[in-house]
This record gives C-alpha cells, sequence and structure tokens, in this order.
C-alpha cells in the first residue's frame, strides 16, 4: 500500500469553527517544508473526501491557501477533471458581470448544500507552490470552485451567499432530486 493511502485525511474544521470566520494571513515563505508538506496533506485531503477544493482554513491553518481538485464525483457528476493545483496569496484580478447559479456544498458544512450565484468567469493572480506567479482566467465549474475557496480564506461560507434558505437543502435530498434526478 502506497504511503499516500495510510495516511487519514486532515481533521476538517466545521461550521462554527472561529477558523473559518477569520481571514487569513499571507504564505511568506512558501518553500518552508512545512508549507508544502501542508500543500501535499491538502491535495490528500480533498481527494480522500470527494472534495473538489479545500482551503487551509478548513484543516484549522488560517492561511491564504487553498487547492482546487476538480473531478466527477457523486456530487457533481458531470465536473472537469483537473489536475490539483495549490493556489497561494491567490488575488482576485477580474471577475465578470454574468453571474450563474449552481449547487455548491462544503466540507466544513456536512450535510446541506445550496445554490449560489457566481460569476461565470474569473482570471486570478497566485503563486504556485514553486514560487512562481500566475495569472489565469478560469471559467464555469473550476471558477465557482476557486470563488467558493477564495470566500475560505476571506473568512466566509458559501452558506453567506445562499439568497433565500429556499435554496438550501440536505445532501440526501439533492442526491434524489438533482443528483438522480
Amino acid at each position: 500500500m502506497s504511503e499516500s493511502l495510510k495516511v487519514a485525511p486532515l481533521k476538517i474544521a466545521e461550521l462554527g469553527n472561529p477558523v473559518l470566520r477569520a481571514p487569513a494571513a499571507s504564505i511568506d515563505h512558501i518553500h518552508d517544508p512545512a508549507i508544502q508538506k501542508l500543500i501535499d496533506d491538502l491535495i490528500d485531503t480533498a481527494i480522500k473526501t470527494n472534495g473538489v477544493g479545500i482551503a487551509a482554513p478548513q484543516v484549522f491553518q488560517s492561511l491564504q491557501l487553498f487547492i482546487v481538485a476538480s473531478r466527477p464525483n457523486l456530487r457533481y457528476l458531470h465536473a472537469p477533471t483537473m489536475k490539483p493545483t495549490p493556489m497561494i496569496n491567490p488575488q482576485l484580478v477580474a471577475l465578470s458581470d454574468e453571474k450563474v447559479s449552481g449547487w455548491e456544498g462544503c466540507l466544513s458544512v456536512p450535510g446541506i448544500c445550496g445554490q449560489v450565484a457566481r460569476s461565470r468567469e474569473i482570471e486570478i493572480r497566485y503563486t504556485d507552490r514553486h514560487g512562481k506567479s500566475q495569472q489565469k482566467v478560469f471559467t464555469d465549474f473550476v471558477a465557482r470552485i476557486i470563488q467558493h475557496e477564495f470566500d475560505h480564506i476571506n473568512g466566509k461560507v458559501f452558506l453567506d451567499r445562499v439568497e433565500s434558505t429556499f435554496d438550501l437543502m440536505s445532501d440526501a435530498e439533492y442526491h434524489t432530486q438533482i443528483v438522480c434526478g
């Protein structure tokens, strides 16, 4: 068995924990072995928990770091597949005026999902795990993931963006109505 399969995913902070509501600190020393290990642990945790993204505050690390790891799973059957991408000290450069509503869930808000309007296209600047500056445009589902994770490093959760409680449902009902519908 490979070493990564033996390691349990990191513990996830759940709604109500203050770490989820605090703005995260920027990362100054990207090459620090503790930061590189955190990146690997976040990727591993996202994969093992079927998350399509995860932010450092969700694992009790109030740092401006998140992973985008889009791939099809039981909640998002049509998600595009992409290599897990760490984004350090990200800045949203541009958000399209065009908004698209879509269902979101969160590892830190278990059992609930909700309709959230997000910009269809975004441009983001971030530092990769090798210390190189990147600036890219993303659309649709991946843009949604990035905006969701960006919220986490700014002390927000998707529930803050739901317009009405009528736009919430349990994961079980979501799976019955939306996924299997």
